[in-house]
């Protein structure tokens, strides 16, 4: 696990770096084929072919791995096999085989590693890469893969280096500080994985040009002050100029201070406290 710098042979190679993939058993080893799926390419567009995302097209041909959010085999030991890069997320998946030898991939917590056993259920032991309902996880301990409604699926602390700590259960409901410093309450039903997500170094990593953005399906990003004044609100003047307003869309919607989350989620009113931003490791020393 490490960033790994090359001699600046080039410009985008002085500025660039990569991931050293330390954590992964074989770089060589291919997918699992019966746990891949094809991913279709939108280009951000919609079912009526509208551009909702914009910046989207291109990019290296991709296979979805399946993953198992659920975790819901319960009362069986799997063995992990290896640990593999997935293209479609930041972090690294886990192989692992049940003991009547079902095969899945999980998100790879930090010191997963070949040849380790991970098991799920309320009588799971609570180590690193075991999933167990909130109720039955030690108050302190850092979870990952946390599901909003029981049996749905983890859908909370997924990307690479995230984690959430379990700070309070009263009742039937769980107090669990996220990576943002939000604060949120949980059913303890919901299933969550003892541990941190791994590949922790991929924030740290530079991509350095923009044909490795290219690479990953990301087209150029055009500011509005570099636009027409026919195609943006922002666009013309003389030389660079500052746009004249606020920042705004191409349609003239406020573009910061608004709350961009929908207020008819059902999930919002268990926020005790809405995000910050700094992380609970600086707020704890903080209150401290």
């Amino acid at each position: 696990m490490g960033v790994k710098i090359y001699r600046p042979t080039s410009p985008g190679r002085r500025e660039s770096s990569v991931n050293d993939y330390s954590e992964l058993t074989d770089k060589k080893r291919p997918p699992t084929k019966s746990l891949l799926t094809p991913l279709h390419k939108t280009g951000g567009r919609n079912h009526s072919g509208k551009i909702t995302a914009w910046w989207r097209g291109g990019g290296h041909k991709r296979m979805y791995r399946v993953i198992d959010f659920k975790r819901r085999k319960d009362d069986s030991r799997a063995t992990v096999i290896a640990i593999e890069y997935d293209p479609n997320r930041s972090c690294h998946i886990a192989l692992i085989e049940y003991q009547d030898g079902t095969k899945s991939y999980i998100l790879a917590p930090v010191g997963l590693k070949a040849g380790d056993w991970v098991e799920s259920g309320p009588t799971a032991e609570p180590k690193i890469g075991n999933a167990l309902p909130l109720k039955n996880i030690p108050v302190g301990m850092d979870v990952h893969n946390i599901e909003l409604t029981a049996g749905q699926g983890g859908k909370l602390a997924r990307a690479a280096g995230a984690t959430a700590r379990l700070i309070a259960r009263e009742g039937d409901w769980a107090t669990l500080l996220m990576p943002s410093g939000e604060m949120r309450q949980a059913r303890v039903e919901c299933r969550a994985t003892i541990g941190q997500v791994g590949n922790i170094d991929h924030q740290h990593v530079r991509i350095g040009k923009a044909g490795r953005k290219r690479h990953m399906g990301r087209r150029p990003h055009n500011r509005g002050t570099s636009m027409n004044p026919i195609a943006h609100p922002l666009g013309g003047g003389e030389g660079r100029s500052g746009g004249g307003r606020h920042p705004c869309s191409p349609w003239g919607k406020l573009a910061k201070g608004g709350k961009t989350r929908s207020p008819r989620k059902n999930s919002s009113k268990r926020i005790l406290r809405r995000r910050r931003s700094v992380r609970y490791g600086q707020l704890t020393l903080k209150n401290k």
